[in-house]
């Protein structure tokens, strides 16, 4: 195994945070603006304009009625991995696809916005291990590993952009036969945009409250019939509304081009780069760490939604994606095409922020409660080397029709995980009477780190820090995968379709753990633990499709997962293997999840409009727990009932919505042989979810719109396993309202108004159970001007 040859950073630091450059947001902005000079006068005898949005993307609107086509051709959006091989209305499983226009008029810039408007998904925070970055869960299960772009998975710990996508694709349940290695909730697919066969320009450029400022550009070109360009740009920056000093900028940059799209091979090159420069955020503390404050029944300290604990002279967060993709498809007959892409990807996620409470537990003196201020730091780069294989096709045997694909898949990924050590020379003072945590005599670093502290009810980002930051050796993993699968739809007459799928993954991981001491903010490297583990599994997806008309189905469906050590948290590639206690020299087995699911799917209005039904009941088995005092086994199991309905499209020519509702019922049915958290609420696993965007167009160039959405009690993480807990913290239940209006100016020229948290509600988004709860974003307007050429 080798070890990391990466020096330590060393040096006083006092990290300056530069915003994005005025020149670039104007920029942008400009190459924003020029398509408008060039807009003509609008055209009276035009159709119906979209509802919102319309100048953002290159339809005709001549032809389109709230971005649903109304000469015919299906408006229902599709999924476009070869792995499924029906259409979504056939496919035997719950998915939810937000298409562009969703993406658009909700005005979301993150993966957590975007997914807010799919029912039964929520964010788990950053901790105990789990990097500040995207960690959603699907029904109760951590996810974060399972985030995939085009069909790729894209792993490590980050913060994703919209700027580039042309929907998100939402699987639901456990889907190890399409995905391969999961946590058993079910995966996310980014679809970017490629090249079309027109040539377009669009941009918009957004500004609002708090600072907002946000400039996108598309472009497109065709080159000649088979070769075209595209190109799409992001420059942006803010501030977080009701949060103090937490702030943001990024650029982006995405270009691709494609060969022979009008033949029966293409060849599309794409590239990806994302750089963000971030305020890090970890909220409010619990009270857990302000022992004799009266607690909220949440367990959250009732303080200000905008005391913010963390440094503007120390703390930030960086983050940077490059993602290059060449994808290749060759339509070998009518009845059978090939498909190969190769991936090449590197992250990074860089941070040192503040971590309330972190340091101990608050302490009452001369009147205040004072709390020093606690550090989480990270740095982990990710290189992800990924080759897929697809060759898909339909055929006919025996009068049973097959549409299948027969995929092989190869990845390799390099992920480094180190830690900071931030030791103060300057800082905020403790008061003298301060009694520090230490174990034994108090070292060097105890004395001279003795700032950092703050007034729990009155918290000053802007306290002084000066300090060294020493990065330390970084912990390695290899993670490499080669699977092969097999996917086949057969069609039984005008009625009946059996939907099967299998795939067989080897899956390795290989590395090695620094156990290391820290005096003086330097670090010793003690020990070096070496690791090499292998896994087989064999995953299953199977469903029984009966088809009462040509645009409805009902199914039954049942499919499986496969959670190796280290993915089993939802983390990125995550380091451990091996057991506790008599299973510390053992290197666990997966944990398996399978799923039972019956539902019903339909297009309805000429398929303007999607509606679906699902009863699905999701168990996952093999979790290592204590059965006995120092004896652990793996025999842990939690299971999730419910049921989700789903709406998505035009209910009128001028009436469209997008949304659904979740029921989860969900249990942690055996777990340590003390029974502390038996029969608890999962953590992450609210009962009832709800979501309903919509939005009616007025008058030809006036539509009005919003969304409505609910979240019931939630309980945080890291508190035993399940919900409650020795300390049972829980978010509480709450519903957020947005407003949207859009004005159509000219068939070149909209204007979009966003009102986020329109009466600015007070709730929380994710809480570790432990030592902290992040508040959601307040109210913000947002007036966006979109142009298209």
């Amino acid at each position: 195994m080798h070890k990391s040859s990466k020096p330590a950073v060393a040096g006083v630091r006092s990290q300056a945070r530069s915003a994005l450059g005025v020149a670039a947001v104007a920029g942008l902005a400009g190459l924003v603006l020029a398509p408008a000079a060039l807009a003509g006068a609008p055209d009276a005898d035009a159709a119906v304009a979209a509802a919102s949005g319309a100048a953002a993307g290159p339809a005709d609107s001549a032809t389109e009625v709230s971005g649903v086509k109304v000469d015919g051709k299906r408006a229902v959006a599709e999924v476009q991995s070869p792995k499924l091989t029906a259409a979504l209305v056939d496919t035997p499983k719950a998915i939810t696809v937000i298409p562009e226009r969703i993406i658009r008029q909700t005005a979301a810039t993150s993966l957590q916005d975007i997914l807010r408007t799919s029912p039964g998904i929520t964010f788990g925070a950053g901790e105990g291990g789990q990097p500040l970055a995207d960690r959603p869960f699907i029904r109760g299960q951590a996810s974060g590993n399972n985030v995939f772009v085009d069909g790729v998975r894209d792993s490590g710990g980050q913060t994703r952009e919209v700027f580039n996508l042309e929907q998100v694709e939402v699987v639901k349940g456990p889907d190890s036969a399409y995905s391969g290695r999961g946590s058993g909730g079910g995966s996310i697919n980014l679809t970017s945009k490629t090249p079309k066969a027109d040539d377009f320009a669009t941009g918009s450029l957004g500004v609002g409250t708090d600072e907002y400022v946000r400039a996108t550009v598309d472009l497109n070109h065709k080159i000649n019939d088979s070769v075209a360009v595209r190109l799409n740009l992001l420059g942006t920056q803010g501030n977080t509304p009701g949060r103090k000093a937490v702030d943001f900028d990024r650029w982006g940059i995405a270009p691709s081009i494609a060969f022979g799209l009008n033949g029966p091979t293409q060849l599309v090159a794409s590239y990806y780069h994302l750089d963000g420069n971030n305020m890090p955020d970890y909220g409010l503390p619990l009270f857990t760490k302000v022992t004799g404050v009266a607690r909220d029944a949440s367990g959250i300290l009732p303080v200000d939604r905008d005391s913010f604990y963390g440094l503007k002279a120390r703390d930030y967060q960086k983050t940077k994606a490059d993602i290059g993709t060449v994808s290749f498809d060759h339509q070998i007959n009518e009845n059978l095409g090939v498909r190969q892409v190769l991936r090449y990807s590197k992250t990074l996620n860089d941070y040192i922020l503040t971590n309330p409470g972190d340091a101990g537990a608050a302490q009452f003196i001369d009147g205040v409660w004072w709390m020093k201020r606690g550090t989480k730091t990270r740095w982990n780069p990710t290189t992800t080397i990924a080759a897929v294989t697809d060759l898909h096709g339909k055929a006919v045997t025996g009068g049973v029709e097959h549409s299948f694909d027969i995929g092989l898949e190869l990845s390799r990924e390099k992920n480094l995980n180190a830690a900071y050590t931030t030791f103060t020379t300057s800082g905020s003072a403790c008061p003298a009477n301060y009694k520090y945590a230490v174990s034994g005599a108090v070292t060097t670093r105890e004395v001279l780190g003795a700032g950092d502290c703050t007034n729990v009810f009155a918290p000053n980002a802007d306290d002084p820090w000066t300090g060294i930051t020493n990065r330390g050796p970084a912990n390695y993993n290899l993670a490499k995968t080669a699977a092969v699968y097999a996917f086949d739809t057969l069609k039984f007459g005008d009625k009946w379709l059996l939907n099967l799928g299998v795939r067989h993954d080897n899956y390795q991981s290989l590395g090695h753990d620094y156990t290391t001491t820290n005096a003086g903010g330097v670090f010793t490297v003690t020990a070096i633990t070496y690791r090499k583990a292998e896994w087989s599994f064999t995953n299953y997806q199977a469903g029984l499709v009966y088809k009462p008309t040509e645009n409805s189905s009902l199914y039954v469906s049942y499919g499986t997962a496969s959670t190796p050590p280290g993915v089993a948290g939802g983390d990125q590639n995550s380091n451990g293997t091996n057991g506790t206690g008599n299973l510390a020299n053992q290197t666990l087995e997966p944990e398996d999840s399978e799923s039972f699911e019956a539902g019903a799917k339909v297009n309805v209005f000429n398929d303007a409009l999607a509606l679906s039904a699902a009863l699905f009941k999701t168990t996952r088995k093999n979790a290592q727990i204590q059965v006995d005092a120092g004896v652990y086994q793996q025999v842990g199991e939690t299971q999730v009932k419910g049921v989700e309905l789903g709406v998505s499209g035009n209910i009128t020519p001028k009436w469209q919505a997008f949304g659904g509702y979740t029921y989860m019922d969900s249990e942690l049915v055996r777990g340590a042989y003390n029974g502390v958290n038996q029969g608890d609420t999962l953590a992450n696993t609210p009962k009832n979810t709800f979501s309903l965007f919509t939005t009616y167009r007025v008058t030809r160039p006036l539509s009005l719109g919003g969304g409505a959405y609910y979240v019931s009690k939630t309980f945080g993480g890291n508190q035993g396993g399940a919900g409650g807990g020795a300390n049972g913290v829980y978010l509480p239940s709450y519903w957020r309202y947005d407003a949207f209006a859009s004005y159509r100016v000219n068939d070149r020229v909209d204007v979009q108004l966003n009102v986020q948290n329109l009466t600015d509600e007070r709730y929380f988004t994710k809480t570790n159970g432990v030592h902290h709860a992040d508040p959601a974003p307040g109210r913000q307007a947002i007036l966006t001007l979109n142009v298209k050429y």
